[in-house]
């Protein structure tokens, strides 16, 4: 007697995508206790975010792999006090706290990332930016991973696969570049602390006390537009900024400090390159020369940008979701662009994912409410 056997299906190649974004800066939330407005708070997208998640887990998506990459400076806990004081000697616990403080600011937000993640085939990467050095802890890992309810895969500075380098952009600009070797200090202190760059210094000693009179001054481009039109609009303020950075310029050349490490030739490089807002381009073209890197992603700049180098060499920068102040004129206005980039697998073996720089608009809404910070 003959059997007859059932045909086995080879099994269905699976549809995957990787999506990137960067530099959300999200804060303790829009309120603060007491129902006082959170002036510092610069992520206001939860909403747009969670259905940003769920477009790319349903409909289309529903059966596909999808990677989330968080390219760093998610959390900005830089900007974020430890019982009221912004503090530049940073321990783990002190990290773990602001960690917790943001988590609990938006709740909504780290529920949608458990929801992406228990789907099966999505995974979460972070790599850490200059705003979020404190995720080099351990403690600070294990809280996330606990909000994420999902052991998130933790890049120190860059994610490579498939040809595709994906980094925030930091190590490319002498303010902000980490020492690789050397994340923690813990020599002659009482316990470690994170050994952060002079950029993070400079923000918590210089840009923090600018920003309790004006919030929004770091987020304001192009930068020496906004440097003309203070002096001659706030010219009282401006006199007053740039006395108070030459004090500071010489206070770090001159005077010794055990808390941090910069050369004096680091500090000189960092006030001759004086990238406020650096283009990453001609870094990103230096790794493109690497025949094994055909995308370079980076995040950082807060700008947008897209590049290309012949035919098989690309740079896409992810921009930010928060709202920036242009003073250009064919832009003149506030900026609000949710940017990311969207690579797609062809369904080819062995083909290279293909890159696309995207703005996510959200579902539509007929009301809203109106941000007024």
């Amino acid at each position: 007697m003959r059997v007859k056997r059932t045909p086995v299906e080879s099994p269905k190649f699976m549809k995957k995508i990787k999506l990137i974004v960067s530099d959300l800066h999200l804060g303790v939330g829009r309120s603060l206790k007491g129902g006082r407005i959170n002036i510092l708070e610069e992520f206001y997208f939860d909403e747009k975010y969670i259905e940003f998640l769920h477009y790319y887990t349903n409909g289309k998506f529903e059966n596909y792999e999808v990677e989330l990459i968080l390219n760093g400076d998610i959390l900005n806990l830089l900007q974020v006090d430890y019982k009221e004081f912004f503090l530049t000697v940073i321990t783990e616990e002190i990290s773990l706290a602001k960690t917790k403080r943001i988590i609990e600011g938006h709740t909504s937000f780290f529920k949608a990332l458990k929801d992406f993640a228990q789907k099966e085939g999505n995974s979460i990467t972070y790599i850490v930016g200059n705003h979020d050095q404190g995720v080099l802890w351990p403690k600070v890992r294990a809280c996330l991973n606990d909000a994420a309810g999902t052991n998130i895969r933790f890049k120190n500075i860059v994610h490579y696969f498939d040809g595709v380098h994906v980094e925030h952009g930091h190590m490319h600009e002498s303010a902000n570049r980490l020492n690789p070797k050397k994340f923690f200090l813990k020599k002659n202190i009482p316990e470690p602390i994170l050994n952060l760059p002079f950029g993070s210094h400079f923000f918590l000693e210089f840009v923090m006390r600018l920003k309790q009179e004006y919030p929004h001054i770091d987020k304001v481009r192009p930068f020496f537009k906004m440097v003309h039109w203070t002096l001659v609009n706030e010219t009282f303020f401006a006199i007053r900024s740039i006395w108070g950075l030459t004090k500071y310029l010489l206070k770090s050349i001159f005077v010794q400090d055990p808390r941090v490490e910069w050369p004096l030739k680091r500090l000189l490089a960092v006030i001759f390159e004086s990238a406020v807002f650096p283009d990453l381009s001609e870094s990103a073209r230096r790794i493109l020369q690497d025949e094994r890197i055909h995308t370079v992603v980076f995040g950082h700049t807060h700008v947008y940008q897209y590049r290309q180098w012949g035919e098989e060499k690309e740079y896409f920068n992810t921009g930010t979701w928060t709202d920036l102040t242009s003073l250009d004129i064919s832009s003149l206005g506030k900026i609000t662009k949710l940017i990311y980039v969207l690579l797609e697998y062809p369904e080819e073996d062995g083909a290279r994912p293909v890159g696309r720089l995207k703005e996510w608009h959200g579902y539509h809404r007929i009301e809203e409410d109106v941000s007024i910070i």
